[in-house]
């Protein structure tokens, strides 16, 4: 998911060829700065995941609108405790719809030791209750994320790394139905370009998650209100950027998922190569319908 230019790739090529013993199915597929860049992004969304947790268990509850407190109806997620015949319990509501999430969500902790918040200690930087903290670590990896992402899409334009190795092309789209089959089937095709899901997998997670990830944040923040007054009633208030904010990082999770489901599927030995070396091995030659460049 980086650029590198077509000269240097058919370089690395013929090295890795060298290397081991001719063979033509080891290629470099992902250069320094797409592993460099993929190992920041997966690190600071950890830590932002986490110290978000802790941020989110200051007040859990997700609303819609530009206010929110008693005198509205407008919250569609809650998350605490509420003490029952049986004693407290963890519950989770979701537009209305309560569920006894006791031991993992409102209530949880050692036998003994219970104590109400909305996510667990095991799932929060840090681990005990520190606001101050959270937001610390929070706000950190977001500048160092949003930095880089922007460095990334320049560069990408640039350099035609976009165009030509993640923007899906009509013949793509052609093949799209055929993708999801083999991947329901758990038959994989390695091969130098992405294929279809795999670029809008990434598409959606480069140009949209994390784009609207960053602008919800800005939102949310009262400081930003001053610079950009506008932000918040394009949003819908501040109330429902949080919302979003928050619905982006469940699906970036889901996407996490996925994505090492994928891998464990796909062969991980030679996938985890490939984002940690930049070496990745190809089907042979004859497997592929027409064989063709791309840029690591």
């Amino acid at each position: 998911m980086a650029a590198g230019g077509k000269m240097d790739t058919v370089a690395n090529n013929r090295s890795a060829s060298e290397a081991a013993g001719k063979d033509t199915t080891l290629i470099y597929r992902q250069s320094r700065w797409t592993r460099l860049t993929h190992w920041i992004w997966a690190f600071s969304l950890f830590f932002m995941l986490l110290s978000g947790l802790q941020i989110f268990n200051a007040r859990p509850q997700l609303y819609i609108g530009k206010q929110s407190g008693f005198e509205f109806n407008n919250t569609i997620l809650q998350i605490g405790a509420e003490n029952t015949a049986n004693g407290p319990r963890g519950f989770t509501e979701i537009f209305g719809h309560r569920f006894d999430t006791t031991g993992v969500l409102g209530w949880s902790g050692p036998p003994g030791q219970e104590t109400p918040r909305a996510f667990p200690s095991w799932a929060t930087i840090p681990s005990y209750y520190d606001l101050g903290t959270a937001r610390v670590v929070h706000f950190f990896f977001a500048w160092i994320l949003t930095t880089t992402l922007l460095v990334w899409l320049v560069a990408g334009l640039i350099n035609g790394h976009i165009r030509r190795d993640l923007a899906p092309r009509v013949s793509d789209l052609r093949k799209l139905p055929r993708d999801i089959v083999d991947h329901a089937k758990l038959k994989f095709h390695h091969t130098r370009e992405y294929n279809t899901l795999q670029k809008m997998a990434y598409g959606g997670v480069l140009f949209v998650a994390l784009p609207l990830m960053i602008v919800t944040g800005l939102a949310m923040s009262p400081s930003m209100d001053s610079v950009l007054p506008w932000l918040n009633e394009i949003l819908g208030g501040r109330q429902t950027a949080r919302t979003i904010h928050f619905t982006v990082m469940v699906l970036l999770v889901l996407f996490f998922v996925v994505h090492i489901l994928m891998i464990l599927a796909a062969g991980p030995i030679n996938e985890l190569r490939s984002i940690i070396t930049g070496w990745y091995r190809t089907d042979p030659p004859e497997k592929h319908d027409q064989p063709t460049e791309r840029s690591a």
